[in-house]
């Protein structure tokens, strides 16, 4: 796999450098590179207590993206997934130490244990106050003896750091901090492994499946189950997180791994705000990450008063969201005259079943359709109409079936808010004008017709742009002969488009034209496929 990267071994010190130039002035470094990469407030009143964390990179914006006030004073990077050396945490150490002495937030893995460990010792042997907590909130593996340190560690770093930045003595924040980690609990779930830049990388979750449990470094989870949507993922975590929540605020951090897009995360945020188990979220967000893995992780904190205050606390640090409390989705109700007006509703089931009969082609088609946009577009046209017909047999019981009149534009209502992008808007201009010439006495087949000249008038595309409309408009023509016929001129004006090189109206007119060359347009082949399944219905 391909990643924006120059040498692999100037990855991590490139990655510093660069965060610490767009930073605006408020962190350096130690001048150690190679090998000692401390990322440091530049403001640092020295009077307080400092908080130092650190590990391996490939977590960002873990554990530099934190160095700021209310949080982290200085942050030890190593190298990808490999603890730094003793002499860096030292050189972390002296740099930001004063008499209040430090906190070393250490997250439980043998060598950032080791090696923090024996710097605290020779800080200490040096003079310096020096206090060190290890978190080890990964509840994924309960038998372990020596849970793991992942993402719960982001609770401490911003309760102990607001206490610090308060003036709070090293022995109240690090007692602060032990308090913390004893209710902590973290669980991740994921659908791929991470990939170390220079590295094969491993793939052990076969498609349909999903880990639970596995570590920040790409360590194998508790075990694997089957994946089938957001909703049962985040309610597997929550399941395994209830039972190691106490009783107080349930405060969650929800965490993006990595990869898992915005849209996902928004996802399982609802799923994790309707599940019960929250009732502060900090989140979603990627914060404690593990490089480009496709996954999730929750933790959970038993908040008292005193660490809500904690928590809600506002620090100018672009990687913290924030803390929030949990609530419903609010509604506001739609603007004077863009509020519907329902038709009244009437039966006619030869209607009925044409309609149902549309929208389960649409349905069966979306893979196909989408396929053949992808190629074109961006490959959701088939999902765009499935989607809008599984709307569509839902509403079918409040549609007046039995008047054109009236069914026509309650079609291009439906539409227009059940399909997404411009086709939804295309329809409801095409379904509104062919409903206004039923008014006017045209019948059905002469609608449908004034429908289209309606679209191609708005939307500027016409027979040979490359659209729905080259199977469409042969399709109404050939009506009058019968709906094999429009079947058949619909098949001959989908394929036409697999030759038309440039198209002239819609997405494809900005896609290159090798991409083109061979292959139907989706919207096309929909109106096509349609025809056809409406043909074989009737002979039937």
């Amino acid at each position: 796999m391909a990643h924006f990267t120059n040498a692999k071994e100037n990855l991590v010190k490139e990655a510093i450098d660069g965060f610490i130039a767009c930073a605006g002035g408020t962190v350096a470094r130690l001048d150690g590179y190679p090998h000692i990469k401390v990322v440091h407030r530049t403001d640092w009143d020295a009077s307080k207590v400092a908080l130092i964390s650190g590990g391996g990179s490939g977590h960002e914006p873990a554990h530099a993206g934190f160095v700021g006030p209310g949080m982290l004073t200085a942050a030890v990077c190593g190298e990808v997934f490999a603890s730094p050396s003793v002499e860096a945490v030292l050189a972390g150490i002296l740099a930001v130490t004063g008499e209040a002495g430090c906190l070393l937030i250490v997250k439980n893995y043998t060598g950032d244990r080791l090696n923090f460990g024996l710097a605290a010792e020779r800080a200490r042997a040096l003079g310096r106050k020096v206090e060190m907590v290890v978190v080890d909130d990964d509840i994924a593996l309960p038998d372990l003896p020596q849970p793991r340190g992942v993402a719960g560690t982001l609770f401490v770093h911003k309760i102990a750091g607001a206490l610090a930045e308060s003036g709070k003595s090293l022995a109240e924040v690090a007692q602060a901090a032990r308090s913390v980690i004893a209710r902590v609990a973290s669980i991740g779930m994921s659908l791929d492994t991470c990939t170390v830049p220079g590295s094969p990388k491993e793939d052990r979750i076969a498609a349909g499946m999903a880990e639970l449990g596995l570590g920040i470094h790409g360590e194998p989870g508790v075990e694997q189950v089957a994946f089938a949507n957001a909703a049962e993922a985040m309610a597997t975590v929550v399941d395994k997180l209830k039972t190691a929540a106490g009783s107080g605020a349930k405060v969650c951090l929800l965490n993006n791994l990595g990869s898992t897009t915005p849209l996902e995360m928004s996802v399982l945020a609802h799923a994790l705000a309707t599940s019960g188990l929250a009732s502060h979220v900090i989140g979603p967000a990627p914060m404690m990450t593990s490089l480009d893995m496709h996954g999730f992780s929750v933790s959970v904190l038993d908040a008292s008063e005193d660490e809500l205050t904690a928590l809600a606390s506002p620090v100018n640090l672009a990687a913290w969201p924030g803390q929030n409390p949990v609530s419903e989705a609010a509604v506001t109700p739609l603007p004077d005259g863009l509020t519907p007006i329902e038709p009244i509703p009437s039966a006619d089931p030869q209607t009925r079943a044409t309609l149902d009969n549309v929208a389960d082609l649409l349905i069966a088609a979306e893979a196909k359709l989408n396929e053949l946009d992808a190629k074109s577009g961006d490959g959701d046209t088939g999902s765009t109409l499935a989607t809008a017909a599984r709307a569509l047999k839902d509403s079918l019981d409040r549609m007046p079936l039995a008047d054109l009149t009236q069914l026509f534009p309650a079609l291009g209502n439906e539409l227009s808010q059940t399909m997404g992008g411009s086709s939804g808007v295309i329809l409801a201009i095409y379904f509104n004008a062919a409903g206004d010439a039923c008014a006017g006495g045209a019948p059905v087949e002469q609608a449908l017709v004034e429908g289209l000249e309606r679209v191609s008038q708005v939307g500027g595309a016409h027979v040979g742009d490359r659209t729905m409309i080259d199977a469409l408009s042969p399709a109404l023509d050939a009506l009058p002969s019968g709906i094999g016929a429009a079947a058949a001129a619909a098949r001959t004006g989908a394929d036409s488009t697999a030759n038309i090189h440039r198209a002239k109206a819609g997405r494809a007119a900005y896609v290159p034209e090798e991409n083109l060359k061979g292959h139907n347009d989706p919207g096309a082949e929909a109106v096509a496929l349609l025809f056809e399944g409406l043909a074989a219905q009737m002979a039937g």
